[in-house]
């Protein structure tokens, strides 16, 4: 089916062309419309819709009804037409209802077994993309929000992957300043005997249990490594620099354990104190003045960041000499582009809504040739954790958050990643445990699971019966022709569609939503069809079109990194 909706746009592009190139020579328009199908929104309506003469009607100055005739006679003509559609309708107020012959929907099925793990994907290209995400300061262990990040940032660069970009996942974060100075001190306070509730307990101290650890090991002279630093403790508790140099060593290796908890790992650690031994900050805010894009004002330096659409000019260094946080993250991002990545996405909370204007104002105003609208962003709102009925919101080992570890400790892996992946980055959501848990159609990673676990079992059955895999090769695909199979065909059909979609808007809760479907197409059509039956024919070709089914829900819980098990059992109460 891929083949052949391809086939039909190119003959509807022809087509298009020339009905619209009178309108094109004498400038009515600037160029004919693009050829392009839409999905009805009810099967009675055919496969696919086209509303090109509707676009068309005013700038021709015909009705868009009778341009619609005009079209489809033109369409009847085009060899693609005539071999994969076996009717062209007119409805509504010019709309083409396109209704494909059997054969066009049954293609899909090889064309999902020949390409098996790369269906869907597209051609490798040279660019690049980097996705930087989690950017956890190693202050603590990694909470809900970092989780949300990790979800969404490593599912985005799994969909990158299928259309073909070189991508690298990095990790950046602070390791020195405010936060770091707070670590090492909570860590010396617990070193002396303190903890939290003691009169001389410092007020902005960190209270988690995790900052007694950090102790003990530091007393004990513990060698700790990281991905991206090794350190081994002094143990004198005087020794500040030794206890922050261990404090952070110590917390990273914790993230790394929750990140490989997750099944995470980065390509790259960027510490932003290098860009400030390496003057890449100094660099950054001398060519924005060089280029008249600042100005001294109250013994501080401001942007004039609101010649780029921000909503006020924005101090960039203040009176008492250091700079604001915004400053760093241009140079950051110049550093980037240099680099060599022409597409940089951005995972952050909907706080940093702020720093976006400011942000790709600074790299204009630095003129090193970085484009408009550098680096893209995905933005995401918080988690509420509920179980057992209520919010959960107190980790003991955190202190005053749930952690990354707790949910996949309370859940599993496949639970955390595919729920924080399946609402819209920036609306609210709530991860409830107890849902998680359940083994029935109520939770949906169980729901998509067990459509790839009931297809195993079904084939393993169907191989018992002599329909082993390698005999399904010259099935007969004319014979599925039932409603529900049609339907999952189609299904099957738009994955690749939908996959450059989510990759062009940055959303991978969209495969999320596809799985959801398209799971609901396989369960609706074994319920409808016996899979199995007395026809050794029509039996081969159904397990066909369930290995095909199988493949693309394997291929989509991957890009969110989501296992795909061959064996599942349902609670008790849902057995059917």
């Amino acid at each position: 089916m891929i083949q052949a909706k391809q086939e039909l746009l190119a003959a509807l592009g022809t087509v298009l062309q020339t009905l619209s190139h009178e309108a094109v020579a004498s400038g009515t328009i600037a160029a004919a419309p693009a050829a392009a199908f839409e999905n009805p929104k009810q099967a009675s309506h055919g496969d696919y819709a086209c509303t090109a003469a509707m676009q068309l009607s005013k700038a021709l100055k015909k009705n868009p009804r009778e341009l619609a005739q005009t079209l489809i006679a033109q369409l009847q003509a085009q060899p693609a037409f005539e071999r994969w559609v076996e009717a062209l309708e007119i409805a509504g107020p010019g709309f083409i209802n396109i209704r494909l012959k059997p054969a066009a929907k049954q293609a899909v099925i090889g064309e999902v077994l020949a390409a098996t793990t790369g269906f869907g994907g597209q051609p490798a290209r040279e660019t690049s993309a980097l996705v930087e995400f989690v950017s956890a300061n190693p202050t603590g262990p990694l909470h809900v929000g970092h989780a949300r990040q990790a979800a969404l940032g490593d599912s985005l660069c799994h969909l990158f992957a299928t259309q073909g970009w070189k991508v690298k996942r990095e990790f950046y974060y602070n390791d020195a300043g405010v936060q770091i100075a707070t670590l090492a001190n909570s860590t010396q306070a617990r070193l002396k005997g303190l903890k939290p509730g003691d009169a001389d307990w410092p007020e902005s101290a960190y209270n988690g249990d995790y900052i007694q650890d950090i102790a003990d090991a530091f007393l004990r002279k513990e060698t700790v490594k990281a991905d991206d630093r090794e350190f081994t403790a002094s143990g004198d508790i005087e020794d500040l620099d030794s206890i922050r140099q261990f404090a952070v060593a110590y917390l990273r290796h914790e993230q790394d354990l929750d990140l490989q908890a997750f099944g995470l790992r980065f390509d790259n650690y960027f510490l932003e104190s290098s860009l400030y031994t390496g003057g890449q900050v100094e660099d950054a805010v001398s060519r924005m003045i060089a280029n008249g894009k600042t100005y001294e004002d109250g013994g501080a330096l401001w942007l004039r960041s609101t010649e780029y659409g921000d909503d006020k000019d924005r101090v960039m260094r203040k009176s008492d000499g250091t700079y604001t946080y915004f400053v760093p993250d241009v140079a950051y991002h110049v550093n980037k582009f240099k680099r060599g990545f022409s597409k940089c996405i951005n995972i952050q909370g909907t706080d940093h809504h702020g720093t976006i204007a400011r942000v790709r104002g600074g790299l204009q105003a630095t003129d090193v040739g970085i484009p408009q609208g550098f680096p893209d962003y995905v933005l995401h709102k918080m988690v509420t954790v509920m179980k057992g009925g209520q919010e959960v919101k107190i980790s003991k080992r955190a202190g005053s958050y749930v952690t990354l570890r707790d949910l996949i400790d309370w859940t599993s892996r496949d639970a955390v990643r595919f729920f924080l992946i399946s609402r819209k980055a920036d609306t609210e959501f709530v991860f409830d445990v107890d849902l998680a848990l359940k083994a029935n159609d109520e939770n949906p990673v169980f729901y998509v699971q067990y459509a790839h676990a009931r297809i195993c079992s079904v084939l393993r059955k169907g191989a018992e019966q002599g329909h082993d895999e390698a005999s399904l090769a010259g099935a007969d695909l004319s014979l599925l022709t039932a409603p529900t199979e049609y339907a999952l065909m189609l299904k099957l059909a738009d994955y690749p569609r939908m996959l450059t979609a989510a990759a062009q808007d940055l959303a991978p809760h969209d495969v999320a939503f596809y799985l959801r479907d398209l799971a609901g197409s396989f369960h609706s059509y074994y319920g409808a069809e016996r899979v199995l039956g007395d026809d050794p024919a029509l039996s081969r070709a159904r397990l066909t079109l369930l290995a095909a089914t199988r493949q693309v829900v394997r291929n989509a819980l991957a890009v969110l990194g989501v296992s795909a098990p061959d064996v599942m059992e349902r609670d008790s109460q849902e057995q059917q």
